[in-house]
């Protein structure tokens, strides 16, 4: 396996995902704003997102995969492909019962998970309804990542990569075609939902046979592989819990503080993604196996050496989108989503917010690049126990600042905590021998910030010349494309000259390419 191409691939179609997803909450925003329909419609799709990480994402994978590609490269196909149906049919089991009985209970499940919407007549009662249509992804999408998990194991990474685009694409298109029929625009984009889990399903139906290992349904049976592989998923499952009921505790917080307070923070944690979504991704996938590797061969200094690295490429990239996200936060959320349903008010609500995460965008990439430090050392338990640290530590300041500053102080708590992890995964390593901050990485980080510094006062400058431009809504676009052309100019002639980027270690990361 070429991992440079595999990066590439992974990468590449996750800034597609990441651009799509963009889209479809500008669509989102447009069709059902930031009220009560919209408040509905995100717990409805957050509720079987939920329990995705937990059943069906990395846990699974990082506990299948290696089964599977034992299988694989020991005993042949053949034997790859019962291991992959008999745990296709025991996941498939498991999901439906769980599927049938969420249905029946979603009236109590959704008083738990957003009980502030009592205040609002008949927003409960929308969330149920919501909920109740968008649940059956979970079944669907949980198949999705067992393929998936197959045509990775197998070096096809294109395929499964690309099936969040199917999810933003056919929930866009069910979104537009349905509106005029239902009752309203949720109720389309929660089919939209639904439609995207059978799309994506058969989309890896098609991929996984055309490589030859096509799955069968067969009769669910707890063979001991199928025991080892669930046993393997436990740790994982339980980090990924973590970090669910901190989401569904945010939830729960957001539905007590304002009507429209869980999709200001989804719209604002949603641009925060799309940095944080690519490099994350893309640092986390390649610093794994390299640790794993280096420190199998007894190199730990040059493990040392890339996590410094990575830490140093992570920071040039977050750095300058956290720093933008700070300075023009408005401009962004009111061209992107200020049309129809989503007023200026909803802008103004929305855009702190941001601000707020970004404060913690940073962090979040860090996050990605301490844990592999710990798993590749077969420590799957540290980083779970930072993650609950965390989590106790947000809850408290979500409580804290609720008050004095509604949803905004949510998004704080979230970047405080997130440093709070940084923090805590970096102390454990550097107190193990594990870990230490280099020469280089403390030259070039600040060099970094102060490359951000001059991005800052270009763009605020640029904010300000171009203000009666970002006020008129045929010219906000153009406005916008300048400021962040002239902020990344801006970013990249400072960098240089700063010594924060050298163009001669790009030249020679191209020639290694090559």
């Amino acid at each position: 396996m070429n991992l440079t191409k595999a990066i590439a691939t992974i990468g590449g179609w996750t800034v597609l995902s990441r651009i799509t997803g963009l889209m479809r909450e500008m669509l989102v925003a447009r069709y059902l704003g930031a009220g009560t329909v919209a408040d509905a419609f995100f717990v409805a799709f957050r509720f079987p997102n939920m329990f995705r990480a937990l059943f069906a994402e990395g846990a699974f994978n990082a506990a299948f995969v290696p089964l599977f590609s034992g299988k694989l490269e020991g005993e042949g196909a053949a034997a790859a492909r019962r291991f992959a149906e008999q745990c296709f049919a025991v996941l498939a089991a498991a999901l439906l019962g769980f599927v049938i009985v969420i249905e029946i209970g979603m009236p109590w499940a959704i008083h738990i998970l957003a009980s502030g919407f009592d205040d609002t007549p008949g927003k409960i009662a929308l969330a149920v309804e919501l909920s109740r249509i968008t649940f059956p992804y979970l079944l669907f999408i949980s198949m999705v990542s067992l393929q998936s998990g197959v045509l990775n194991a197998m070096g096809r990474f294109a395929a499964a990569a690309g099936t969040p685009v199917l999810l933003n694409l056919t929930s866009m298109a069910v979104l537009v075609a349905l509106v005029p029929y239902v009752e309203t625009a949720g109720h389309a984009m929660a089919w939209g939902v639904f439609a995207s889990g059978i799309v994506q399903f058969l989309w890896l139906v098609f991929s996984v046979r055309r490589v030859g290992m096509g799955i069968r349904l067969v009769k669910p049976s707890l063979s001991p592989e199928v025991r080892l592989m669930l046993k393997r998923v436990v740790p994982g499952a339980v980090g990924a819990g973590v970090y669910q009921v901190n989401l569904l505790i945010n939830t729960m917080i957001a539905s007590q503080v304002a009507d429209g307070a869980v999709s200001y923070l989804n719209y604002a944690d949603r641009v925060n993604q799309l940095p944080l979504g690519v490099v994350g991704i893309a640092i986390g996938t390649a610093l794994l196996p390299l640790l794993s590797r280096q420190l199998r061969a007894g190199e730990t200094a040059a493990a040392l050496e890339s996590q410094n690295r990575a830490m140093e490429v992570g920071m040039l990239l977050t750095l300058p989108a956290a720093t933008a996200f700070l300075v023009i936060a408005a401009p962004i959320i009111a061209v992107l989503f200020e049309r129809g349903s989503f007023t200026p008010a909803d802008t103004r609500a929305v855009a702190p917010a941001l601000m707020a995460f970004a404060l913690g965008l940073p962090a979040y990439v860090l996050v990605k690049v301490l844990t592999p430090g710990f798993f590749a050392r077969h420590d799957t338990r540290t980083p779970v126990k930072m993650a609950l640290a965390t989590l106790l530590i947000n809850v408290g300041l979500n409580l804290a600042l609720m008050g004095p500053l509604a949803h905004v102080g949510m998004a704080l708590s979230t970047a405080v905590a997130a440093w709070l992890n940084v923090a805590l995964l970096a102390w454990t390593l550097k107190r193990r021998g594990y870990f230490a901050v280099d020469r280089r990485l403390l030259d070039r980080l600040w060099r970094i910030v102060a490359a951000c510094l001059v991005m800052a006062a270009v763009l605020a400058a640029g904010r300000w010349l171009l203000d009666s431009m970002l006020a008129a809504r045929g010219l906000r676009l153009p406005a916008l494309c300048l400021l962040v052309a002239a902020g990344g100019l801006s970013f990249a002639v400072a960098a240089v000259l700063t010594g924060a980027a050298r163009l001669g270690e790009f030249k020679t990361m191209l020639r290694r390419r090559r």
